[in-house]
């Protein structure tokens, strides 16, 4: 099977699919807004480019999220367990970086997700 990538720049790609599974990391379109308008962000980038890889939130089947601060753990997962389908939560995991490249980005997530049938 074929490597397929949509919105590739020089240095990365929106989207990576590969032996139907799509690897998929979104980061905020603000950088002064709170966690949980960021996460917000960051999750309906996600929803798009999961829909754009053939795949949806009920199909994930890891996330590796990335906070500046963890007190933002509770507020990031507030917005988290609004949008992940009951009975479909991936494995997940979540961790403080000192920053990430953009300043004032607070939040970056990573995805694995099956696609297709």
């Amino acid at each position: 099977m074929d490597i397929q990538r949509f919105g590739t720049t020089s240095r990365y790609s929106d989207i990576v699919v590969h032996n139907r599974t799509a690897w998929i990391v979104e980061v905020p379109s603000s950088t002064d807004a709170d966690i949980a308008t960021q996460t917000r962000e960051v999750l309906g980038s996600l929803e798009r480019l999961l829909d754009q890889a053939g795949s949806g939130k009920d199909r994930i089947l890891m996330a590796t999220v990335y906070l500046t601060d963890l007190a933002d753990y509770d507020g990031m997962n507030a917005v988290w367990d609004a949008w992940v389908p009951p009975g479909s939560a991936p494995s997940r995991a979540c961790v403080q970086v000192l920053a990430l490249a953009q300043p004032g980005w607070r939040v970056e997530i990573a995805l694995v997700a099956a696609t297709g049938d």
